[in-house]
């Protein structure tokens, strides 16, 4: 049972059984229901047109019934005993009464006239009333009753043959005025006959039908699963060679397996452009790590050598811009690991002037423009957005003539920072490429002024961590202009 196919195949034939089951329960109870009562409606039949005769003072030995195989007779009296049977009845069940032979009592004996025509040669009957019919013999008129009749099941022997029965009691009042009830039954032998054929039919088809149904299960489960089984070999396989370039197959079809082979391959992509991110990362910080401490390393030697060639300023230099790799580095690697920036209101416009204020050795003095209006609060890291807002004032340091500015405006329930300088520009097919991780213009490869090329991959990174983005377009001046958007608190 570990796999799909046997679930898969056990499911659809314990489903398909219970509900085979409870239809064939449902069948054979409804089937069993309408022969019964098309067997009590026989009787009722039978048990009425006894009654019928009954009523019209029919002598017990002149009653015409039925075949008595098929509708065997009993009548009994107000007091339960037996007046009449049909012929050959032998022994009855479910009627009241088992008794088969007629004992008629003194009432019954007048109600037929033991005989004679119920009335008397002056024109009278039996109970001292006109004849009705001029006192010529014609029997008077009792009644059936129109009522629902009584129903039960039972046996009865008829000539030797025990059968079931369904049976209908009738009442009937003489013109005398005795009451009488009519027992006839119906075979019950085409019910069982027909449910036990139906039941026999679902016996033997069911198992059958329940193998089909597990057979095609497991062939249809299998075939649509035949991908699956590709993918999976696939992914073993790449684990194995660690080729992150190959690709599991995907089907043509449009189904759910098709959606995750093309699921799988998107991510085999992502990942494999993770992971050769990350080496060119490792590459790019080895190289520039390398220069500096290279750099400090001589230095260092020299002056251990000839301590009056010491360049105390440079190794500071050196030893400083090793701090800020290392600090950019650790940054990056906190970012990648998805950590979360704090969520604290704070003012942008505030945020700016702090920042500006603290640069007092830029060669060119920032122009700071923030409406007095106010409403520029925003959501996250305090240190992390001034780390923005630095890295995107010492590249337009960096790159521009003599003019950098900066500006806040509000827009689209959002704060935009601008940084413009008059430098050379970005051009429009580099401006995307400069958030990238160590890229770095040709103008910008010196080891003093091009930096490490992390500023603005830092700023993006941060930017987006915060909900936000960061732009670079062509500014009036002629050189860059950066915007940094950020969704207002709250």
């Amino acid at each position: 049972m570990r796999s799909v196919r046997a679930r898969a195949a056990l499911g659809a034939t314990v489903v398909v059984a219970v509900a085979l089951v409870g239809a064939g329960l449902a069948v054979l109870l409804v089937l069993r229901a309408n022969l019964t009562d098309q067997a009590g409606l026989q009787a009722e039949v039978a048990a009425r047109e006894v009654a019928g005769q009954l009523a019209l003072d029919v002598p017990y030995d002149r009653l015409e019934m039925r075949e008595e195989e098929d509708h065997p007779v009993q009548v009994t009296d107000e007091d339960g005993r037996v007046v009449a049977v049909s012929k050959d009845l032998e022994a009855i069940s479910g009627t009241g009464t088992d008794q088969v032979g007629p004992a008629p009592s003194p009432a019954a004996e007048s109600s037929t006239g033991s005989g004679d025509d119920g009335s008397d040669d002056d024109g009278r009957d039996d109970n001292g009333r006109d004849d009705d019919n001029g006192g010529h013999g014609i029997p008077g008129r009792g009644e059936v009753d129109s009522g629902e009749p009584d129903f039960s099941n039972g046996t009865a022997t008829v000539d030797g043959d025990t059968a079931d029965y369904r049976f209908a009691s009738v009442r009937a009042t003489t013109s005398a005025g005795v009451t009488l009830t009519v027992h006839a039954g119906a075979p019950l032998a085409a019910e069982q006959e027909a449910v036990g054929t139906v039941r026999g039919a679902m016996l033997i088809g069911l198992p059958v039908l329940l193998l089909v149904v597990a057979g095609v299960t497991w062939l249809v489960t299998r075939r649509a699963l035949r991908p699956v089984e590709g993918i999976r070999r696939e992914m073993a396989a790449i684990t194995a060679s660690e080729d992150l370039g190959r690709r599991v197959p995907e089907p043509g079809s449009r189904d759910e397996i098709a959606r995750l082979a093309r699921t799988t391959n998107e991510t085999l992509t992502a990942l494999e452009a993770s992971v050769d991110r990350q080496r060119r990362f490792v590459a790019d910080a080895s190289h520039e790590l390398r220069s500096p401490i290279a750099s400090l390393r001589t230095q260092l030697e020299v002056g251990a050598a000839h301590p009056e060639l010491l360049d105390v300023p440079g190794a500071v230099a050196d030893t400083v811009r090793l701090q800020a790799l290392a600090a950019d580095l650790l940054l990056l690697a906190r970012l990648d690991a998805g950590e979360r920036p704090g969520r604290t209101t704070l003012d942008l416009g505030a945020l700016v002037h702090e920042e500006v204020s603290q640069r007092t050795g830029d060669r060119i003095p920032v122009a700071v423009s923030v409406p007095d209006s106010g409403g520029f609060e925003v959501a996250g890291s305090r240190g992390q957005l001034a780390r923005v807002i630095g890295n995107l004032l010492d590249n337009a340091e960096r790159h521009a003539e003599c003019a950098v500015a900066v500006s806040l405006r509000a827009e689209r329930g959002g704060v935009v920072v601008a940084v413009t300088d008059d430098g050379t520009g970005v051009p429009p097919d580099q401006r995307e490429r400069i958030f990238e991780r160590f890229v770095r213009l040709d103008d910008a490869r010196t080891r003093d002024e091009g930096g490490a090329g992390l500023g603005l991959a830092i700023a993006r990174d941060v930017a987006a961590r915060h909900g936000g983005r960061l732009t670079v377009d062509g500014a009036p001046e002629g050189g860059a202009r950066f915007e940094l958007w950020l969704p207002s608190a709250g």
